[in-house]
């Protein structure tokens, strides 16, 4: 037994100097010394991170990924050297792809039982190590990665990941740390310090000046964008401009957050190509993929792009064809070019010429998915826009809904009631990850009800049984609804699309549409949950409204919803 301080606590306090809030592990055996610090931090009743144990990789990093989603704040994973590296990899990428930042360490062997009096275990020679470190493993999906050279440098080169992954452009980061570095004594440095929080600089405010005259001069200006609502600032941001100066905003098709009020007079739907057609100026903010496809850039507008990132490191192809780019905090550009446009002068005149123009395009748009709504309202199976509709009806305003859909993606878009900022999230990259991101959000507003929309063929991605136990185990009540068209439809319709008149669609024989079916609803009996299959339209209500007192109660609830292909 040590009686010094180890790299261990160099590790837990390196968290502390970042204002983690919670460390998400999937425990691996090289971690003796960090659970030492836990347990020391424990006894003393010292001020530092929560941990918090999870039995998947994917699901402990999704968890960060719905933290931080809703709270802003980063937060570390503790993974099991490259092995659970590659299980979480998933998640990993979907950090990269959403740019959300997080601190990512895991651990391996240097002496392999060679050391005399230290014995890690046969594992780490026979099954674990990684020819070049685990950090070669996940080096395309992270923003930085290495290996912590010593247990001297090893509490500041963990600050310094942290606080790399908190600059732009944000992502995760990731040390290893061996467990020879984790068990040397380490004496505190003298200069530990709170990490700063990251700066946001925002786009030169002559550019930004530049762009007031160019709304002024326009005739037909246009806002499109695909996650100004990353965080509450940014949708309050985005309403205080378009507000100003009477911007009709429209959301892409490839949404990943709810930035802009959908009964707001100035919201003018999803998608909306023959809008963008007609502008003039078209400022895309946050956008990935504006329109699709890349190529096809509305030939009458100037493109104008606000984002920290334009070009992302982890995307193939870029086209969003932008004529001028301002680069930097786009809460900040956003807030100073309502600034600039009010300082300019504005001719109020026009501005509520276009406002009445656009509120009754508004209108239109509200009445058509009305009536969208009530030509489907009896279908059964149950059609998608109907659920999407009764989930509007029966959840309360506060209501967060994490989006793991694919077929089903542009009907919730449309007809999803998204009444709040925050209230709609989609995880990035491939499927697996929603039920983690669900209960990282739920984690992190425990007062808010959490809705995780997901398809039968994305529910199989998931690591289902670990989630449910997280949610009893952790008290993290989330209702999961299953929209069950009993197969993978996207492959089907792919298929139909490349060989419409091909032996497959002669003869009914999809080979990739087929599913393992399940019975959902009878997932959550082991963990004391809520569970309901819903054939009829005229249940609906009934069923939400059972689900939503389960998880008031702080039980888990599944509704296997079937609804039309």
């Amino acid at each position: 037994m040590t009686n010094y301080v180890d790299g261990g606590e160099a590790v837990l306090e390196a968290f502390r100097s970042l204002g983690v809030d919670y460390v998400m592990a999937s425990p691996g055996s090289e971690w003796g010394a960090v659970w030492e610090a836990f347990a020391r931090q424990k006894v003393r009743n010292s001020p530092g991170p929560a941990y918090l144990s999870c039995a998947h990789e994917t699901l402990a990093v999704n968890l960060a990924i719905g933290y931080t989603a809703i709270t802003g704040r980063m937060q570390a994973v503790m993974l099991h050297t490259g092995v659970g590296l590659l299980q979480g990899s998933m998640g990993i990428d979907g950090a990269q792809r959403s740019g959300t930042p997080m601190l990512i360490v895991s651990g391996e062997a240097l002496t392999y039982g060679d050391r005399q009096g230290f014995d890690p275990g046969a594992q780490w020679q026979a099954n674990l190590s990684v020819v070049g470190g685990p950090h070669r493993l996940v080096e395309p999906l992270i923003k930085w990665s290495n290996q912590a050279s010593s247990t001297e440098t090893l509490y500041q080169q963990l600050v310094s990941a942290g606080e790399m992954a908190q600059r732009i452009p944000t992502g995760p980061t990731y040390l290893s740390v061996p467990i020879e570095t984790q068990l040397n004594e380490w004496t505190p440095p003298a200069n530990m310090r709170d990490a700063p929080p990251a700066s946001k600089p925002h786009a030169p405010i002559g550019e930004i000046e530049k762009l007031a005259g160019m709304l002024l001069d326009a005739k037909n200006p246009v806002i499109i964008t695909e996650g100004a609502g990353r965080e509450p600032e940014g949708y309050v941001a985005l309403v205080a401009l378009a507000e100003c100066f009477a911007l009709p905003v429209i959301e892409g098709n490839q949404s990943s957050y709810t930035s802009f009020p959908r009964d707001h007079e100035l919201h003018q739907g999803i998608g909306q190509r023959a809008i963008l057609d007609e502008a003039d100026l078209i400022l895309t903010i946050r956008c990935r993929a504006p329109w699709y496809p890349p190529s096809d850039k509305p030939t009458r507008a100037t493109v104008v792009a606000i984002d920290e990132t334009p070009f992302r490191p982890h995307m193939v192809h870029h086209a969003s064809h932008a004529d001028m780019f301002l680069e930097g905090d786009a809460v900040a550009t956003l807030e100073l070019l309502a600034v600039a446009l009010r300082a300019a002068g504005i001719d109020d005149g026009a501005v509520e010429e276009r406002r009445s123009r656009w509120s009754t395009a508004h209108d239109r748009l509200q009445e058509a998915d009305h009536s969208a709504v009530a030509d489907v309202a009896a279908n059964r199976p149950i059609h998608p826009i109907a659920l999407s509709a009764a989930l509007s009806a029966a959840l309360p305003d506060n209501a967060i809904y994490v989006d793991e859909t694919i077929t089903h993606r542009g009907v919730l878009l449309r007809h999803l009631g998204q009444r709040r900022p925050q209230s709609y999230f989609r995880p990035a990259g491939g499927l697996g990850q929603g039920l983690g991101v669900a209960l990282g959000a739920k984690l992190a507003a425990p007062n808010r009800p959490v809705v995780a929309i997901i398809g039968d063929g994305s529910f199989m991605y998931n690591p289902v049984t670990q989630s449910l136990a997280l949610s009893r185990h952790e008290g993290l009540p989330i209702l999961i609804v299953v929209f069950n068209n009993t197969g993978y439809l996207a492959m089907k319709k792919e298929h139909q699309a490349f060989y419409p008149d091909g032996v497959s669609s002669q003869n009914e024989i999809f080979y990739g549409h087929q599913i393992t079916d399940l019975a959902y609803e009878e997932l959550v009996a082991p963990f004391g949950g809520f569970g309901r299959q819903v054939e009829d339209p005229a249940d609906l209500p009934e069923a939400l409204g059972e689900a939503m007192t389960a998880i008031e109660d702080g039980r888990i609830a599944i509704l296997n919803v079937m609804v039309d292909p």
